[in-house]
């Protein structure tokens, strides 16, 4: 118990210190692109040390309650993550949330975004499905789900730091889905207050519980 409890210490601390030495948007999540490789690796490092602690190894059947509720977005790799250092408009992204529902399967995956000249804010959300996946001999899976997106909304939902409703959504579209492929998730750690994810891609996500 000591040992993971100062494996998951230790990278909590090397997260907190690389957001406190970079110069974005407060709160947006940290990626692999922005910090040298050293802290890259370091980070998988003391990642792959905490998946091998993590007392719930099958956690689709042991632990699928810590699921529900709020995570915040610290660490990734994926692209989609990546991606969002750019977006149009002059937009700056912001925090980005997991909200989980697993009494009805479902969760939204969202983020801030707010305008550089500070006079717009709002967000993009993503709301989606998911399911334990199904592995060889259609057993279900113990550790992985699959997920299926459902629709995307672009909103600003404040200008001048005023609410508005006029603007949210602007937009709602159906998501896209990965071409020839079921997108998945193998939750590799979970406890109270801290998850780890690996997508079907070898993407890594870090999030802590709001």
């Amino acid at each position: 118990m000591q040992n993971r409890l100062a494996v998951k210490q230790n990278l909590q601390e090397k997260i907190k210190q690389l957001q406190n030495n970079r110069q974005v948007l407060n709160g947006s999540p940290i990626t692999d692109l922005e910090i040298k490789q050293k802290d890259t690796q370091d980070i998988e490092t003391l990642v792959i040390n905490l998946e091998g602690l993590s007392p719930f190894p099958q956690p689709l059947i042991y632990a699928s309650q810590l699921l529900d509720g709020a995570w915040l977005l610290e660490y990734s790799t994926a692209r989609e993550i990546r991606s969002l250092r750019n977006l149009p408009l002059g937009f700056l992204v912001g925090k980005i949330y997991q909200i989980i529902d697993v009494e009805t399967a479902t969760f939204e995956n969202k983020a801030e975004v707010e305008h550089k000249s500070g006079f717009l804010s709002g967000y993009v959300r993503v709301t989606a499905t998911f399911e334990p996946a199904l592995e060889k001999e259609e057993q279900l899976s113990k550790q992985r789900i699959s997920v299926n997106f459902k629709q995307r909304f672009i909103a600003i939902s404040k200008i001048l730091g005023i609410n508005t409703k006029l603007l949210d959504p602007v937009k709602v579209v159906e998501a896209k889905n990965p071409p020839g492929r079921i997108p998945s998730l193998d939750i590799t750690y979970i406890d109270e207050t801290i998850r780890i994810g690996r997508g079907g891609d070898g993407s890594l996500f870090i999030l802590s519980r709001v």
